[in-house]
């Protein structure tokens, strides 16, 4: 049997005796110094060769290759792919049952592949003495299969300094000509079992940079995917659809997914491998299957031919044509009939059981009222829930169910639709993901994790952290998600800006989870009463300590910088400024200010200019010009919930055409702040403080959020205390803030009590008479309001008690004013 492998030509023993740098600790940590039992990875001088059988997945090669580059760019020095281990090994990676020299290892009791066999895309990393005559040490990597092996070595390169964001995001290897491994051995396996990312509302922006840059959204378009996808240990992908075909529009992309290991699936309405524009091009009569059943059961199998041998998971269902439900009201008759007839489908094209084929009945939109009105597809299929396309999660499955398919969640970071698109710019704070998607691990929905991204630039912050907690979303603890910033930004740019760039990105979270920029404009924040220039002054102290930051950087890291931290501070502080500047200049106009008018129109008009000159500095100035056309997508000048074809410039007002100022909604007198009180644990319900949660501040989460609701709030009951003086006596209205959130459970509520002074809880339905105009002013709003009326509250001191209703309630402030 041949071996290929990437293997160091010479590896030295590491001296008993010597220091770790710091972040060193754990086995198997990538250390510029030497520890004890360590491995030596690179070094000056002395040529590094990696090991993969040849008979191995060709998957596991590509990866393998990669990884020689990637030590390439730490080290600068000679790293080599090698047939055999004659001529040394550093690193040996292979699959279980696919590489004689794992299985070898196995045998001979040198690594310890215990729990391995059998695991979905599990892996071992081990340093072990004397592996294969001639070697004194190496690393090991044994995948339990090919996913799990890419994972091993893709791992090594991130370990080493090489972020999965390299080519995506520009960011440079971090170098370390000596770079050791710890001693020891590590296991690690995904708990989602499919998790990736959908590219999508992908016009103008990235439809049109990969046009410019690879002639089309083609095979070589994808390959930067699905190397990203890996090399963030995802496996799955739904492909951009708007007028496009994985499939058709260049037949090499498919058999590419299959060889690099990545899973394709097609998206909520595109069911059995068969992409929307595949029936725009090929589809015969309507897409109504009252009308024309034979001619679409022909075109689903004909994707179902197409998929072949894959792996990869098939959706079924259906919906309208162009995204929309299928039929007025809930044909549930009807769609059971589609979904047996796919299966019979998918049973005759595999000859196999359709249960041995994944499936997934993905409820989204309209979908999910068959769902709760009853339908039910075979167990084996997954179930896909999905959020109310502004990262609430509408459903999840009952607690306790045990579905052979299990369940999912399909959730967005990009939206096009009402109240208003939101497609620009990240604005998804990290700690709401981490809620929404730590409370559908709780019920189970471990099966499926997709996330829409749009042109999945700008959205790498928040794709790394959804991926990274979809490996494991226990292991995703308060405290970690809330390191997790500053982490990753030391992936991207070193220990010394990790803690500060971290803390960028963080504060800008909680100043972008306000309101989306598309929804934004001059009217948005009071004027004369100086919210206004409130939240443009927090804007600015953090454009200006973003700009502090890129100063110190590196000439290297600042393309990087731009793409992933700068840019989107920069555009939403000018996007306030300008509309600032509006609201200025009409409230100027309304006091006969001619002069400050004229003065703060120009202002506003600098501001929109400035708005494309970011534009220019991203795709033209950036990266050598390599992101041309990727902020493309109109932001400013919306009507309606579509956007604008043209940004526009806002309106501005003159004497002889002023314009009228919005009223000014009262703010409430006393604002609690969520974590302000004291919380009080029971019935097996703790509170957690989740710093940053919004800009105002923390918010108060309930855990476990299976726990049933509390029907009877009091006593022991879980509750938070807070402490208020209020000063004058009166009728008062009080109230709580909340998280947009949704039921979950599908009963409808979604509730808190409130009581003052050891009265009885008034109970508050944040969700109480939900109208779709409800709904889009709470997801605009990005909270929830409920409020209950006080007869009479007598000045003096009193104490306000928050009681815990229904758990998936995200505390974020309580309200109290006059009547």
């Amino acid at each position: 049997m041949r071996h290929l492998f990437l293997s160091v030509a010479l590896t030295a023993l590491i001296p008993g005796a010597a220091w770790a740098a710091p972040g060193c600790a754990g086995p198997v940590a990538a250390c510029e110094r030497a520890t004890p039992g360590a491995l030596s990875l690179l070094a000056p001088g002395r040529a590094a060769t990696i090991v993969v059988d040849a008979g191995d997945e060709s998957g596991v090669a590509r990866a393998a290759t990669d990884l020689v580059a990637d030590l390439k760019a730490v080290g600068g020095g000679d790293v080599r792919l090698a047939n055999d281990a004659s001529g040394g090994a550093t690193i040996i990676a292979g699959t279980l049952g696919h590489s004689a020299l794992i299985d070898a290892l196995v045998k001979a009791g040198k690594l310890d592949v215990s729990g391995l066999p059998g695991q979905w895309e599990g892996y071992v990393e081990q340093v072990v003495d004397n592996p294969v005559p001639g070697v004194a040490r190496a690393l090991v990597i044994a995948g339990s299969d090919r996913r799990g092996t890419i994972f091993g070595l893709y791992d090594i390169s991130a370990k080493a300094g090489v972020s999965p964001w390299t080519w995506w995001a520009d960011i440079p290897a971090q170098r370390h000509p000596t770079l050791y491994l710890t001693a020891g051995r590590v296991a690690d396996h995904p708990v989602v079992k499919y998790r990736g990312i959908f590219i999508n509302d992908e016009e103008p922006g990235f439809g049109g940079w990969a046009r410019a840059t690879f002639g089309g959204v083609n095979h070589l378009a994808y390959e930067k995917i699905f190397n990203l996808l890996l090399r963030s240990k995802a496996n799955f992908l739904w492909p951009a659809m708007w007028g496009k075909s994985l499939w058709e529009d260049d037949p090499a992309s498919a058999p590419l997914a299959q060889e690099m290991g990545v899973l394709l699936g097609t998206s909520h309405h595109e069911p059995m491998q068969r992409a929307q524009a595949d029936w725009k091009r090929e589809g015969r009569g309507p897409w109504d299957y009252t009308k024309n059943a034979p001619a679409l059961r022909a075109f689903w199998r004909k994707g179902i031919e197409r998929r072949g041998k894959a792996e990869d998971p098939v959706t079924i269902g259906m919906r309208g044509d162009g995204d929309e439900p299928m039929t007025e009201g809930t044909a549930t008759d009807l769609l059971e009939r589609i979904v047996g007839d796919q299966r019979r489908i998918i049973a005759d094209v595999t000859r196999r059981p359709a249960a041995e084929t994944p499936q997934v009945w993905a409820l989204y939109k309209e979908v999910q009222d068959y769902y709760d009105k009853g339908m039910r597809v075979p167990d084996d299929v997954t179930l896909l829930f999905a959020d109310d396309n502004w990262g609430n999660i509408r459903r999840l499955p009952p607690i306790g169910e045990h579905r052979a398919g299990g369940a999912g969640v399909y959730y967005h970071f990009d939206y096009v639709g009402g109240p208003r698109n939101y497609k620009w710019l990240d604005t998804n704070a990290i700690p709401r993901i981490w809620q929404q998607m730590r409370m559908a691990d709780d019920y189970g929905a471990d099966r499926l994790w997709i996330v829409n991204v749009g042109d999945l630039k700008p959205m790498e912050y928040p794709t790394s952290f959804f991926l990274d907690l979809a490996w494991n979303p226990k292991r995703m603890d308060l405290a970690a998600m809330q390191a997790y910033p500053a982490k990753w930004a030391t992936e991207q740019f070193g220990a010394a800006h990790g803690a500060e760039i971290g803390a960028l990105l963080t504060r800008y979270g909680q100043l972008a989870s306000r309101r989306k920029p598309e929804l934004i404009d001059a009217t948005t924040y009071g004027f004369a009463n100086g919210e206004w220039a409130r939240v443009l002054a927090e804007w600015n102290a953090l454009d200006a300590q973003a700009r502090r930051v890129e100063a110190t950087l590196p000439a290297n890291l600042r393309d990087a910088y731009y793409e992933l931290v700068l840019h989107r501070i920069e555009a939403m502080t000018n996007l306030h400024r300008m509309y600032e500047a509006v609201a200025a200049n009409r409230a100027a106009v309304q006091v006969g200010d001619v002069a400050k008018a004229t003065r703060f129109a120009e202002a506003a008009r600098r501001y929109y200019a400035q708005d494309g000159a970011i534009r220019r500095r991203y795709e033209v100035d950036t990266a050598g010009g390599k992101w041309t056309s990727m902020m493309a997508q109109t932001h400013i000048g919306y009507t309606g919930w579509q956007q604008p074809d043209a940004d526009v410039m806002p309106a501005l007002a003159t004497v002889a055409k002023p314009l009228p100022l919005p009223p000014i909604t009262p703010k409430p007198l006393v604002r609690i702040a969520a974590d302000a009180g004291r919380a009080v644990d029971g019935r097996g319900i703790r509170w957690q403080r989740v710093a940053g949660f919004t800009a105002e501040g923390a918010a108060m989460v309930a855990t476990p959020t299976t726990a049933p609701a509390i029907e009877r709030p009091g006593g022991d009951s879980p509750h938070i205390v807070y402490d208020v003086t209020w000063a004058r006596g009166g009728p008062a209205t009080l109230g709580v803030i909340a998280a947009p959130g949704l039921d979950v459970r599908g009963g409808g509520k979604h509730r808190v009590a409130l009581s003052v002074d050891g009265g009885a809880p008034i109970m508050l339905d944040l969700m109480a008479n939900e109208t779709e105009a409800s709904w889009g002013q709470s997801v605009i709003e990005n909270r929830r309001v409920a409020s209950t009326t006080l007869p009479m509250l007598a000045a003096g001191k009193h104490r306000l008690t928050l009681w815990l209703v229904d758990p998936e309630v995200v505390v974020e402030g309580v309200t109290l004013n006059p009547r």
